[in-house]
């Protein structure tokens, strides 16, 4: 039977995610590739640090206990076929079971996520992310200077997401940007009872739900809504995931508090929100990625 990737998680994921590589970077960005390849080449031996990204790809990996693999990762990056070959290195090196990867030399490699069925892509470059997300692949912005995940949880995989624009749409989003605080809790309160439609990230939230149903007595998933709402804009939050019957562990509604303090408390693998001053403020306690997705993205 030919391979297929028919019924798992699959998180699509750049080099600089998964791997620190913000020194060789620097050397790209330059605009010498020719030189990149070579310091690359030169530490092919030499495994690189973990990036922000790295616990979380670890944990999710640990799923794959039995002979039916539930989790996929696959390298999707802008860097040569011969960089490359340090990737699966540092990869190989912490027993990172990563087998496929997509090597373009500065091309743009998103157009391969829809082959690959992918449920999440996170990479450093806003423009990737963003034809993701017009793809309809569930999409962020990996901060490299985030702090990494704690260890606290060796056996959870926490994840933590913010409600509109990021696992709801930005319908609530909209009217507190045009009209306010007032309008948008008035908005809220009328329309308690009707579910709201799915953001960019319900995909994912999905595939996780199924993952968390599953289990495994080595790795489990919790799961949070970090959110700048606050009663009674709760009550359609909580009413919209039950219609789509999903669970998360935790809900903070938090009224326009700052997230990133609560967010250390969490201690989550990954967070995910939409607008970049909180993921800049949260990126300070915890990994941290941006949802450039409707109309508070900026």
């Amino acid at each position: 039977m030919p391979a297929t990737l028919e019924g798992q998680l699959v998180v699509a994921i750049s080099s600089r995610a998964l791997f620190d590589f913000e020194a060789e970077n620097r050397v790209f960005e330059d605009g010498d590739d020719r030189a990149y390849m070579q310091l690359q080449l030169e530490r092919l031996e030499q495994p690189a640090s973990p990036g922000v990204a790295f616990s979380l790809v670890h944990k999710l990996l640990s799923f794959n206990t039995g002979e039916a693999p539930r989790v996929e990762v696959v390298i999707l990056s802008r860097n040569d076929p011969v960089s490359g070959m340090r990737v699966f290195r540092s990869a190989q090196h912490y027993g990172l079971p990563i087998q496929r990867g997509v090597f373009t030399r500065g091309q743009a490699p998103w157009r391969y996520l829809r082959p690959l069925r992918a449920n999440l892509f996170l990479s450093t470059h806003l423009s990737d992310v963003r034809a993701a997300l017009d793809a309809g692949v569930p999409a962020a912005q990996v901060y490299p200077q985030s702090v990494h995940a704690s260890d606290a949880h060796p056996h959870e995989v926490r994840i933590a997401f913010d409600g509109d624009a990021v696992l709801f749409s930005d319908e609530a989003e909209q009217v507190f940007q045009r009209q306010g605080l007032d309008a948008f809790q008035q908005h809220e309160r009328s329309k308690a009872a009707q579910p709201l439609p799915g953001g960019p990230f319900k995909p994912l939230l999905e595939a996780l739900h199924r993952l968390q149903s599953a289990g495994t007595a080595q790795m489990r998933v919790r799961t949070a809504l970090v959110t700048a709402r606050s009663a009674p804009a709760h009550e359609r939050a909580i009413r919209t995931l039950m219609d789509w019957h999903i669970e998360v562990d935790e809900a903070l509604f938090l009224g326009g508090l700052p997230k990133g303090e609560f967010l250390r408390e969490f201690e989550p693998d990954f967070f995910f929100d939409d607008q970049t001053g909180h993921i800049e403020q949260a990126a300070r306690h915890v990994p941290a990625g941006h949802v450039a997705s409707g109309i508070a993205n900026g």
